[in-house]
Parts: C-alpha cells; sequence; structure tokens
C-alpha cells in the first residue's frame, strides 16, 4: 500500500505515517461532519478506526452524507461507511459500532467503548446531552485528545469555518447549548477541547405557519469541511509529537 499514501508521506514524512499506522481513534457520529473527517484520515494514512452512529441512511442524508445514496438507503451508515473505507485501504482495521453513543463511554444499548483505549477521540454527535458527557468524560482519561465539532447547520459559506476553545467559541448555538448543559449537571472539561465551528451568522431556523420549528437545512460544502477540518486536527496533532 505504499504507493497509495506516497503523496501523504511527501508532506508529512515517514514519523507521522508511521503515527498514522499505529495511533488509534474512535469517532462518534458519522453524518455530515463525521464521515468526511472518516474518509480524509484513512486516505491520509490511517489504520485503526473505530465508527460509532445507531442511523441508518435516510433519503434526506443524501444531499450531505458520504454513506448515502439511493442505492444505500434504509442501511446502517457505519456498515456502508466501512465498505467504502476498505476500499482505499483494504489493510485498515475498521470497527463498526451500530449504536448511539448514550452516556459514561457506553452506547445506547450499554455495551462499553472502552475510550480510555484510544489515542484519539472525534465527536460528531448531534445531540447536546451525549456531546456534553463525551467531552467531559474523555477529558478525564490522559494523554488522550478529544477533538469536537460545533454546528455546522443553517450555514452556507465553507470559508467561514474555522477552530477554536470550546469555553471562547462565540455566536454557535450548539457551542452555547452544550455550555448551558455543563453548568446545569456541574460538570465541566477537564482540560481545554479544541472544535471546529462557523464564524457565520446561522441562518434563521424556518417554522412551519403553526409556529413549530422545522428541520435545519445543511449543506454539503459546509459538512465536509467540518470533517476535513477534525482530521486535520488529528494530523497537526501528530506532527507536534
Amino acid at each position: 500500500m505504499e504507493d497509495f499514501f506516497s503523496r501523504s508521506e511527501v508532506l508529512l514524512g515517514s514519523e507521522v505515517m508511521e503515527s498514522l499506522r499505529n495511533v488509534r481513534v474512535i469517532l462518534f457520529g458519522v453524518g455530515g461532519v463525521g464521515s468526511w473527517c472518516a474518509e480524509a484520515l484513512v486516505r491520509t494514512g490511517l489504520v485503526h478506526l473505530t465508527i460509532v452512529d445507531g442511523d441508518t441512511v435516510q433519503p434526506s442524508n443524501v444531499n450531505r452524507q458520504l454513506p448515502a445514496t439511493r442505492e444505500t438507503l434504509g442501511r446502517p451508515k457505519v456498515e456502508v461507511l466501512k465498505e467504502r473505507l476498505l476500499t482505499i485501504n483494504p489493510d485498515a482495521e475498521i470497527e463498526a459500532v451500530f449504536e448511539n453513543y448514550y452516556a459514561e463511554g457506553k452506547t445506547e444499548g450499554g455495551a462499553d467503548l472502552k475510550i480510555g483505549e484510544y489515542d484519539y477521540i472525534i465527536d460528531a454527535i448531534d445531540s447536546v446531552a451525549a456531546k456534553t458527557d463525551l467531552i467531559i468524560n474523555a477529558t478525564r482519561v490522559r494523554g488522550m485528545k478529544i477533538f469536537s465539532s460545533m454546528g455546522a447547520a443553517l450555514r452556507f459559506d465553507p470559508t467561514k469555518v474555522t477552530t477554536g476553545e470550546l469555553m471562547s467559541i462565540q455566536g454557535d448555538a450548539l457551542a452555547k447549548a452544550v455550555r448551558a448543559r455543563m453548568k446545569k449537571i456541574g460538570l465541566h472539561p477537564y482540560r481545554k477541547v479544541k472544535c471546529v465551528y462557523s464564524t457565520e451568522n446561522g441562518q434563521p431556523l424556518p417554522t412551519s405557519p403553526q409556529g413549530e420549528e422545522k428541520i435545519k437545512g445543511s449543506l454539503m460544502q459546509v459538512t465536509a469541511v467540518f470533517g476535513c477540518t477534525l482530521a486535520s486536527m488529528v494530523i497537526k496533532d501528530l506532527r507536534k509529537k
């Protein structure tokens, strides 16, 4: 497989490539953000990846999610994505967990994900409660890094995507909701958490004639940049070591 990753090695060097072959990454959420993050990491040379998501491919996913096509409707996203990643690198070790994260390092079904055994956790979860719990628990583990995605929906401009520390992010409704939940439950991260977010003001959430909130619109042009930025955060961290 050396030739397949030669362009990565020219830029990153042999030591970083060796790290990519050895580090273990667990990714939560393989939708519009997480699926592109997974592909970027494996295409760069990552070998050991666990993907966790309890959702199946739906028609509304096709506009932005890597696993979603007309041919994959109804299938578990993690299974579709695993198949694709193995076509990129058949030697990769991809573990697909068809469950959603719940709390305290476990899935909704009670499976222990042993998050302390990973070098990196990537959070692309939509649920505020689950995201908050994962961030808090991940920061308890020494020597492990967590990178988290904030809100990619309701935005048009991929050039506004950037990174920042969770407690300092302004203008992002998801970051605000996570901090509010942390305050409510009286728990906070044990160290700083770097996130990808957008400085673009989110579009107003449309409402129905009855005043009910409709689903949030989102575009691949933005969500994919979020995902690739998460992947780059892992690569940058490896380059520092």
